[in-house]
C-alpha cells in the first residue's frame, strides 16, 4: 500500500467514525470555520478526537482494577499574532460546534500577526497501521487475550528468582482517532493504536526490601507482547531489584559518568530536547535560542526527532496540526543545526513547520513537542567506553528527574548502577543521583558507542500540564565531569 492510499483509508476511516455518529460532514465544518474566522484571523482549524481507553491492574494474584472510558469532543482554534484561542465541547454537533465558534470569534481580535504559513508537502508516512475494525473500535483490547497476558507475565516474574514475593502488573489499551479542518482547506484525519505493559516486581532478602519496573509499549496491538519481550521485561525488573539489595552507597564527587543505551536518552530528552522545541527558542528563554549554526557539543554528537519510526510509541503519520511526522536533525556532528516546530512557532519564526504540533486532547492547544528523540551511532564499543573510565559510574537505568529549561541543568536519579574502577565494572550502588548542564555535558562526551538504542517503548512526557507519549534513545556514551551525588535509599 503507498503512501497515499494509506493516508486516504486513513481519512475514510476517521470521517465514518466521526460523521457517522453525528449531524456533521464536511460542509458543516466548512460552515463553522468560517464563523470561527474574522478579518484579523492568521490560522484556525478545527480538531475532533475520540479516544478510547481500556486498562486492567494485576496484583496479589488477582485483578484488583479494570477500566473502560471514551473521551469524545472537538476543540476550535484561532491564532491572532502570538495569540492562541481556544474552545472546545464534548458534544459533538452543528450547534454546539457554532456555539464554541462564536467564543474563539469573540476572544481572538487581538492582534495582527504574519498572514504567511509555510506548509510542508502533504506527504503521510505510514509508522503504524490501524489494528480493529473501524465499527468495532475496542478490538484493539480484546479482554480475554489481555487477561491471559497479564496472568503469564505475573507468573514469569514470580518464576524468575524465589526472592520476588510480589508482582504488580498493569496493561492499558488505547485508540486514539482524530478527524482535522484547516483554514487552508485541508481535511485530514489518522487512528492511531497504543498499547503498554509494566511487570512491578518486590523482592526481599533477610529482611530487606527492593522494587523495580520494567515494561514497554508500541502503537500496535496485543500480538505486540510476545513471550519473549514479557520474559525480558520481567527479568529486567527482577534483575534491578536484586542489584540494589545488595548495592552499596553510591560514592559523591565530580566524575564521568557512562550512560548505557536506550531509556538513559531520557536525560538527553529533558536536558537537550526541550530547549530545541521552538516556542523556547523564539520566547528566548531556551539555553540554546542564539545558537543555531554553532558547535555546542562534542565532534560525534548527532541528535535527531524522528516521528516516522515503525510502531515507536512516540511515532505519529500526522502531528495534530496535520503537518506530516518527519525526521529533523537538531545536531549535527556537535553543530546545532535546527529545531522541533509547530505551526504557530513556525509561523512567527519564518520557518517550515516539522511536524512537531502535539496536543494531549481536544481540550489543549497544541505545543511544540518531541516524537522519539535519540543519538546516532559512534565508532566505540560499549566495552571501549567502559574500559576509557579509571574511576567512575555506569548507569544503566534511570527512574526519573527534572530540568530547568532556561539553563539546561538537570538532576536524575540512577535507579541502577555500578562503579567502575580500572575499566571494568565492580561494585553495583545505590541511591545515586546524576547533575549538571545540559549545554555543558553535550560538550565533553569525547567517546559514543555503536549500540544506538530506542527505549522499549514507556516514555510519556510533561509540558505546560500536557502529557504526551514519546521516544527517547542513545548509544552508549562517556560524559565526562558530572556530580554524582549519594542520597538516603529508603527501605520498604
Amino acid at each position: 500500500m503507498n503512501q497515499s492510499t494509506a493516508s486516504l483509508e486513513r481519512l475514510q476511516s476517521a470521517q465514518a467514525l466521526f460523521f457517522n455518529s453525528s449531524d456533521l460532514d464536511a460542509d458543516r465544518l466548512r460552515r463553522v470555520l468560517a464563523h470561527m474566522c474574522h478579518a484579523k484571523t492568521d490560522w484556525a482549524d478545527i480538531y475532533l478526537q475520540q479516544t478510547i481507553s481500556r486498562a486492567w491492574v494485576f496484583d496479589e494474584g488477582k485483578i484488583k482494577t479494570g477500566s473502560y472510558s471514551i473521551d469524545r469532543g472537538a476543540g476550535l482554534r484561532t491564532v491572532c499574532g502570538e495569540t492562541s484561542t481556544l474552545a472546545y465541547t464534548d458534544i459533538l454537533s452543528e450547534s454546539s460546534l457554532l456555539d464554541a465558534a462564536s467564543t474563539v470569534a469573540k476572544h481572538g481580535r487581538l492582534e495582527q500577526g504574519n498572514d504567511d504559513v509555510i506548509l510542508p508537502l502533504s506527504v503521510h508516512h505510514q509508522p503504524y497501521a490501524p489494528v480493529y475494525d473501524i465499527h468495532d473500535p475496542t478490538d484493539n483490547a480484546n479482554t480475554t487475550k489481555a487477561l491471559a497476558l497479564i496472568q503469564e507475565a505475573d507468573a514469569l516474574a514470580r518464576s524468575i528468582d524465589p526472592r520476588v514475593i510480589d508482582v504488580t502488573v498493569t496493561l492499558q489499551c488505547e485508540t486514539d482517532s482524530m478527524l482535522l479542518y484547516r483554514l487552508d482547506g485541508l481535511l485530514t484525519g489518522d487512528i492511531k493504536p497504543m498499547v503498554y505493559l509494566s511487570i512491578n516486581v518486590l523482592t526481599m532478602e533477610n529482611g530487606r526490601k527492593e522494587r523495580a519496573t520494567a515494561g514497554g509499549g508500541s502503537r500496535l496491538g496485543l500480538d505486540f507482547f510476545t513471550k519473549e519481550r514479557l520474559y525480558k521485561w520481567a527479568s529486567d525488573a527482577v534483575s534491578e531489584a536484586l542489584h540494589n539489595l545488595h548495592a552499596d552507597p553510591t560514592p559523591v564527587g565530580i566524575m564521568p559518568v557512562v550512560l548505557g543505551h536506550g531509556w538513559p536518552g531520557i536525560l538527553l530528552h529533558e536536558a537537550i530536547g526541550h530547549g530545541l522545541e521552538s516556542d523556547f527558542i523564539r520566547k528566548g528563554t531556551s539555553a540554546f535560542s542564539e545558537m543555531l549554526g554553532q558547535r555546542i557539543a562534542s565532534p560525534g554528537v548527532t541528535v535527531v526527532d524522528d516521528g516516522t519510526i515503525a510502531n515507536a510509541r512516540g511515532s505519529i503519520s500526522i502531528d495534530d496540526e496535520g503537518t506530516p511526522a518527519s525526521r529533523t536533525t537538531l545536531i549535527e556532528d556537535g553543530i546545532l543545526t535546527g529545531f522541533m516546530h509547530d505551526l504557530t512557532n513556525a509561523r512567527l519564526l519564518n520557518e517550515t513547520p516539522t511536524g512537531n504540533g502535539r496536543r494531549e486532547s481536544f481540550a489543549t492547544l497544541p505545543l511544540p513537542r518531541m516524537t522519539n528523540t535519540f543519538m546516532l551511532a559512534g565508532s566505540h564499543t560499549p566495552e571501549e567506553v567502559i574500559q576509557s573510565v579509571k574511576y567512575g559510574i555506569y548507569a544503566s537505568n534511570f527512574s526519573g528527574g527534572q530540568v530547568d529549561i532556561t539553563n539546561g541543568k538537570f538532576v536524575f536519579a540512577m535507579s541502577k548502577a555500578y562503579l567502575i574502577e580500572n575499566g571494568k565494572l565492580t561494585r553495583p550502588v545505590r541511591g545515586a543521583m546524576l547533575s549538571g548542564s545540559g549545554p555543558e555535558a553535550l560538550k565533553h562526551i569525547p567517546m559514543v558507542g555503536n549500540d544506538p538504542a530506542l527505549d522499549d517503548g514507556t516514555g510519556q512526557c510533561g509540558k505546560e500540564g500536557q502529557h504526551i507519549p514519546v521516544g527517547v534513545g542513545m548509544p552508549t556514551l562517556r560524559i565526562d565531569a558530572l556530580t554524582v551525588g549519594g542520597t538516603n535509599h529508603p527501605e520498604e
